[in-house]
């Protein structure tokens, strides 16, 4: 049974779901343990007891029966998207919801408190998108340009996101937090229609990060900051990382 405060209105999570992947493709449907990513993403967001629905969104025929034949829910996407918030706004569009969680389909191992804690800052009536971060201290995981990197305000809201290195350590010897940007959304469903109406903006364009769009047109993700949250599927090296920590 969902746990959401009652002055918020339904909630649901959404798990965008695309098949291909230009660096890992049909990364979803690979086996970790004995369940594919998406299975075990799924299972894991049903799990926290927090949402009124849960929903996969794919364009793939195999992740739509992965996930239904194991009883859960998936619907097909009718149209092409450009990005995984746009795949679930068109599912979303005709609900009558107030919060949707938008959990990417490549990370398996999410848990319930930081989701609780995401859906808590919208008791902030003036926060429209959030979005969660983990504190990363090794050098090649601050160095790879596959993990997106976000720095934020003292109101932890955000500044920018990068794969690049931000903030760069231009004074070696201040004390510097880096902050690794994990692709888990909560938006207020107006604020997720009015991104599908906005056009691909530049940024958004050069860094191929998404989130950025809303910056681009003035709104800033508020970031809560999570503890380790496991490994998202983008490589198969991450998918060998993912295994080693499931069976850890």
């Amino acid at each position: 049974m969902k746990e959401i405060q009652k002055n918020r209105g339904a909630v649901i999570a959404m798990i965008p779901a695309r098949y291909a992947s230009t660096r890992f493709p049909g990364k979803l449907m690979q086996l970790l343990g004995d369940k594919t990513v998406i299975r075990h993403t799924y299972e894991a967001t049903v799990a926290t007891g927090l949402f009124d629905e849960v929903v996969v969104v794919t364009d793939s025929d195999p992740i739509y029966t992965e996930i239904t034949a194991a009883g859960g829910k998936a619907v097909m996407s009718q149209y092409e998207h450009e990005s995984g918030s746009d795949r679930i706004a068109e599912a979303a569009a005709d609900m009558d919801i107030d919060i949707i969680l938008n959990v990417q389909g490549d990370t398996p191992f999410v848990k319930r408190e930081p989701l609780q804690k995401l859906l808590q800052q919208f008791d902030d009536a003036s926060v429209q998108v959030a979005s969660m971060m983990q504190v990363i201290t090794k050098q090649e995981e601050i160095d790879n340009l596959n993990i997106v990197k976000v720095a934020v305000d003292k109101n932890m809201n955000s500044l920018f996101f990068s794969r690049s290195v931000i903030p760069y350590p231009r004074d070696a010897d201040y004390p510097t937090v880096y902050y690794e940007h994990i692709g888990v959304y909560a938006f207020r469903k107006q604020a997720l229609m009015n991104f599908t109406q906005w056009s691909v903006t530049p940024l958004e364009a050069a860094e191929k990060i998404e989130c950025l769009r809303y910056l681009e047109n003035g709104i800033p993700l508020r970031m809560v900051v999570v503890d380790y949250m496991g490994v998202g599927i983008d490589t198969p090296d991450d998918l060998e990382k993912a295994s080693r920590l499931l069976g850890a």
